[in-house]
């Protein structure tokens, strides 16, 4: 049989999804939070001469703080001063030893030294190493460590967590009459919570030793980090719930409306210069504003629309924080606005909603159903499931905590049926510890 080849032509009519940059962008502009969204406009803004943007930011945080105030005017005023005087560590510890250490050669190893203690205030250069790079002998390079370990804050230039915990102990009149003991000796068994061994080794009660680890904890793992932390951080809410007498409404907040403002009379200006790549230059940046502007009113259309939509779903969350969550998934509310559900966690990852008793992400209110009972057939929410193992934690007796499979016992018992890998996941996202190291000697 011969083999035979042939081409022919066929025309095919496909429907494909193109990415253009503009639809790219625009599905950015949906997924960015408040402060994402003022950035990306005012870089547009610096790109583009024929857009300003305008942001409601200061006028949402002044309205927010009107009714919370009772300074008077000089003190709102003071308030407003910017404080600059805020010490880094290294500026601290500089201080200390100027003004307590003679000029020595051991105040310079200190100096030294100091340069080479992180943000959480510990100190990084070992001693052979500090050694080699000072000259200095092994005895002068610990004189210094243990200067630099007697300033404040309480537990600085510690080599580790240990050495850093141990030092805040020694250095505190109020501390546990065994602390420094078992800190020093048996720091891994306290941990571990391996207290018979302790108990034997030091000679002390397990009530003692419970003691000490509750004063443990009451200790800073980073006594450096208070000089690194930064202002106040604002969460901007895209939404609002007011429940008026009962009756609630949502709307979308000041400060998620930035405006966009385009310069016409600029534009004008360019468009007479007669010249055709300005003439080109300024419609496509006109083009851009119009883009930009969409973009915009599409988003907040859409965050609004999810926003009701939970509002309305969650309407006894919102009437009462006490209530449980009802399970809602994404997919549930892409159907019911005739949208993708990529669509749905883009509008509500990083958008918040604000209410009376709190401020919320939105994705917060999405939560699968667990298990089905009499009192709610659709299901439970993972989030009351994990209020129900609060409470049963809260009310355990602490000698004698809840296992795991206890828990799975209690919620069978309400006709929730959970297994206890599930019960175990779900006490690990709370951080609540297992009932081995949640048992007191008390």
């Amino acid at each position: 049989m011969a083999l035979q080849q042939g081409f022919h032509q066929q025309q095919k009519q496909v429907q494909r999804l193109a990415m253009t940059q503009t639809l790219q962008q625009s599905i950015q502009i949906l997924q960015y939070n408040v402060e994402e969204l003022q950035n990306f406009l005012n870089q547009k803004a610096l790109e583009n001469p024929l857009i300003t943007v305008t942001t409601n930011h200061d006028d949402y945080m002044n309205s927010s703080r009107q009714n919370s105030s009772s300074q008077s005017v000089d003190e709102n005023y003071m308030n407003q001063i910017p404080d600059d005087t805020r010490q880094s560590l290294f500026e601290y510890l500089l201080d200390q030893v100027h003004l307590t250490m003679r000029d020595t050669p051991l105040r310079n190893l200190v100096l030294f030294l100091i340069e080479s203690i992180d943000n959480n205030g510990y100190l990084k250069m070992p001693i052979e190493e500090a050694m080699e790079k000072t000259g200095a002998n092994k005895v002068d390079i610990v004189d210094a460590v243990t200067l630099i370990q007697q300033l404040d804050p309480p537990g600085i230039g510690a080599k580790n967590l240990q050495e850093c915990l141990l030092l805040q102990a020694e250095n505190d009149d109020w501390a546990p009459k065994a602390a420094v003991e078992i800190l020093r000796d048996n720091f891994d068994e306290l941990a571990n919570r391996k207290w018979q061994a302790i108990a034997k080794e030091q000679n002390v009660t397990l009530e003692e030793i419970q003691t000490v680890f509750d004063y443990v904890r009451t200790l800073t793992p980073k006594p450096g980090a208070l000089f690194n932390s930064e202002g106040s951080q604002y969460i901007f809410p895209d939404l609002i719930v007011k429940n008026e007498a009962g009756k609630l409404s949502i709307y979308t907040s000041r400060a998620a409306k930035p405006k966009v403002h385009f310069q016409k009379q600029y534009f004008q200006q360019m468009l007479q210069r007669k010249d055709d790549e300005v003439t080109d230059y300024v419609k496509e940046k006109k083009r851009e504003f119009d883009w930009i502007s969409r973009s915009l009113d599409q988003r907040e259309s859409t965050i609004l629309r999810v926003g009701k939509v939970l509002l309305e779903y969650q309407q006894d969350f919102f009437l009462e924080k006490t209530k449980e969550l009802r399970p809602l998934l994404l997919q549930d509310v892409a159907l019911k606005l005739g949208l993708h559900e990529s669509t749905i966690s883009r509008s509500v990852n990083g958008k918040y909603l604000q209410t009376r008793f709190g401020t919320f992400e939105l994705k917060s209110f999405f939560s699968s159903a667990v298990a089905k009972t009499d009192a709610s057939p659709e299901g439970l929410s993972v989030d009351s499931v994990k209020r129900l193992l609060q409470k049963f934690i809260h009310e355990e007796n602490k000698s004698k905590p809840l296992s795991d499979a206890k828990i799975v016992k209690k919620l069978a018992e309400k006709n929730i049926e959970v297994s206890r890998r599930t019960v175990a996941k779900y006490r690990e996202s709370l951080n609540i510890a297992s009932s081995s190291t949640r048992k007191r000697y008390e």
